[in-house]
């Protein structure tokens, strides 16, 4: 089974920090760009951040921009996403995927591929 499995949500006060991860079983990451993606309650699933294969360039949503961080461990099979002073705006359970055509320009543009399977997520949830 090919699965990527994300951890690290949880609880935390606005301006608080978690860092999320994405890790890869049943196959490599290495050579797959990989985008986080986030749904809050009541909205559509939207996309975070993305990270490139070989390269690692990154981008991110306006709405993150210069609070979160994405990086790529390969030799762990695993995508982070560190995220620095929440809000309650984000407050979602956040998703990874391989992005379709490893697209990396506008994570709002972010799409997966037809057979994607979605993970469980993680929660995160920010409040005071």
């Amino acid at each position: 089974q090919v699965q990527l499995v994300e951890s690290g949500g949880g609880l935390v006060q606005p301006g608080g920090s978690l860092r999320l991860s994405c890790t890869a079983s049943g196959f490599s990451l290495r050579w797959h760009t990989i985008g986080w993606f986030r749904q809050a309650p009541g909205k559509e699933r939207e996309g975070v951040s993305c990270i490139t294969y070989t390269t690692a360039n990154t981008r991110y949503a306006v709405s993150v921009k210069g609070r979160f961080t994405i990086t790529r461990d390969d030799a762990k099979n695993t995508v982070y996403l560190q995220m620095n002073s929440l809000k309650p705006d984000d407050t979602a359970v956040y998703y990874c995927a391989k992005t379709s055509g490893n697209y990396c320009v506008d994570p709002a543009s972010m799409t997966v591929n037809d057979d994607n399977n979605w993970g469980q997520g993680t929660q995160v949830t920010v409040s005071s």
